[in-house]
Formats: C-alpha cells, sequence, structure tokens
C-alpha cells in the first residue's frame, strides 16, 4: 500500500486537501468493490493536529503531525493563499521534512501555488516548474534558478511533479493516479468526478494583462504605446526614437521588466485582441486579423496557435456563447 501524506499547510485553500483525498480515496472505494484490497493510505499531515485554512474560515483536523509520520512514499503540496511571500514564510516548519522525505524516495506533487513553498526548500533548482499564468513573474522574480513553464500543465522530473493553475492541480492527480493504479483506474475517477482527463496545456486559459508591476517607467510607457496602436506597424527604432534610449540599452530593460522580447510582448498584445474578436463578435478570422495588424493569414494562425494552443476557429468554437444557439 501507497502512504500519500497531504500536507496541510498554513495559509492552504482547503479545496486543494480535500480534493487530492477525495480522489484517491474514490479509488479504494473501487478496489474494494471489485474484492480487491486498497491501493492508498491517505493521511493529512501538518505540524499540528488542528489547522485552521482558507483565511481562517475553515477548520481542519489532521490524522498525523509531522513528527509522527517517520516514512512517506507520495506528499502532497495544497494551493497557498493570503500573499505568497507570506505564505512562504509562515511555511519553513515544512520545508526540512519534505526534504528529507524526497531524499528518502518520497515523490512530491505540488498543486498551483504550492509551487512557492515547494521552491523555498530548493528542490525545483535546476528543475522546471508549471505555475499559473498570473502568478508566474512573481515566482520567477522570487525564484530565478526554476525553470517556469507557461504553457505545460504538468511537468514531472525526478520525483517532483507540478500543476499549472488552480483546478488544473484535479489533472496532476489523475496523472498520479494513472501512474500508480493504472489508465483504466484513472478514466473512471475522471467519469466520476467528470474531469477532462489528459490535458495538457494551459494555454488556452491564459488572458495576457502586460507585466506592469515594475518601476520602469520608459518600458510602461512603451507597453502603453503599444497597447494603444497595436493594429499599427510599430518597429523597434520608432519606440527608441520615442524614448531617446538606445536599442540594445531599451531591449535589455524590456525583457528584464516585462519577461517578454519587445516583438512578444506586441504579438501577445495582438493575439489576446483577436481572442476577445473571437469571444464577443461574429467577424470572420480575415476580418479579425487584419483589425489586429496582421496580413498575412498563414502567419497569424501560427502564432495564435503558438499563444493559445488551439487554432482561431477551434477557440472561437469553444469561447463564442453566440454561436452556441
Amino acid at each position: 500500500m501507497k502512504h500519500i501524506s497531504i500536507l496541510v499547510l498554513n495559509e492552504s485553500i482547503i479545496s486543494s486537501i480535500d480534493a487530492p483525498r477525495q480522489l484517491f480515496t474514490k479509488v479504494n472505494e473501487f478496489l474494494q468493490v471489485k474484492g480487491k484490497s486498497p491501493m492508498f493510505d491517505v493521511e493529512l499531515v501538518s505540524d499540528t493536529k488542528e489547522v485552521r485554512v482558507t483565511n481562517g474560515i475553515y477548520t481542519i483536523q489532521c490524522d498525523r503531525t509531522l513528527d509522527e509520520v517517520k516514512k512517506t512514499d507520495v506528499i502532497i503540496i495544497p494551493m497557498l493563499c493570503n500573499g505568497l511571500a507570506n505564505a512562504v514564510e509562515v511555511n519553513r516548519v515544512f520545508a526540512p521534512w519534505v526534504i528529507d522525505q524526497y531524499k528518502n524516495n518520497a515523490e512530491v506533487a505540488c498543486l498551483c501555488s504550492g509551487s512557492f513553498f515547494l521552491a523555498s526548500t530548493g528542490l525545483l533548482e535546476g528543475k522546471n516548474c508549471a505555475v499559473h499564468w498570473g502568478a508566474a513573474n512573481e515566482f520567477k522574480a522570487m525564484f530565478p534558478k526554476v525553470t517556469v513553464v507557461n504553457e505545460k500543465l504538468i511537468t514531472h522530473e525526478q520525483g517532483i511533479y507540478t500543476s499549472g493553475g488552480a483546478y488544473s492541480y484535479l489533472n496532476l492527480i489523475l496523472f498520479m493516479i494513472e501512474k500508480y493504479a493504472g489508465r483504466e483506474m484513472a478514466i473512471f475517477v475522471s467519469k466520476m468526478f467528470e474531469i477532462e482527463i489528459d490535458r495538457k496545456s494551459q494555454a488556452q486559459f491564459t488572458i495576457f494583462m502586460g507585466q506592469k508591476d515594475h518601476e520602469d517607467q520608459p518600458v510602461k510607457k512603451a507597453q502603453e504605446f503599444i497597447e494603444n496602436n497595436y493594429k499599427d506597424k510599430i518597429t523597434i527604432e520608432q519606440l527608441t526614437t520615442m524614448l531617446a534610449l538606445s536599442r540594445r540599452n531599451f531591449e535589455r530593460r524590456f525583457k528584464k521588466a516585462t519577461s517578454n522580447t519587445i516583438v512578444e510582448y506586441l504579438q501577445r498584445v495582438k493575439i489576446e485582441a483577436a481572442k476577445k474578436g473571437l469571444e464577443t463578435s461574429r467577424k470572420t478570422i480575415l476580418e479579425l486579423m487584419y483589425d489586429v495588424g496582421y496580413t498575412d493569414i498563414k502567419a497569424f494562425r501560427t502564432m495564435f496557435k503558438k499563444i493559445t494552443g488551439l487554432s482561431p476557429i477551434e477557440y472561437r468554437n469553444k469561447y463564442c456563447e453566440s454561436l452556441k444557439v
């Protein structure tokens, strides 16, 4: 039997504690119905027996404390709330136990913003990590030695698993159920809980809002100019002349402040505008392409799919409510 320790961290979110418990427990129930032995020993583990979570709204009674768990096979790290830097700080007491268990061959799966805690242990250094698109820049700033993989929903490397944003952690739990209990069981659980199985990308959910949480005013001015004039042909030379900066200096500062090159930023602004057009209007793909400043349909479709993971038609069919009649 595989022992699973679901950590109940301070400032954690209750849904990301209860959902893994339910999914792994459902596997045991199904096995018992078929006359087989349960596969998972699932426990809630914390530094104390009673922990208040989700901004103190709920109280969880834990099965065991860290000191009582000498050996575990799988550690589940839940989502965090209430300021991620603060959530990392108030959970430092858990780090030595997680590191010791990992060194003793335990696997570690972190759900969404739980990656901030896991990164603080040093176990993610030099590894890939899936992070919610809305927290990616903050994560990169706090943990520059970890490689953020924005487009992937799940990463798994050397016994460490991470998942992208919010409820996509359910796909990580399904992934682990398939690994331990097989494909048939993963499909069964996905159907019981109505979770879309085999979802691999979070690209279609990303909303590009521009990274303006920096203090470089010339870069902010350039961002605002791009966002207000993306339909026109904008060149780097035009921006550098406007800001009275050298090209090399401007490109370096822009990438540092926004985590995008200037060209990438312009492309993402254009595609975000196209996405909104596909969601709300009945304009043709060609019309929307011209609206956002593209003139080559192949280039537009290629860039749209690169950024969203879907073709323009697939995106419209998925998100345009006016077509669902």
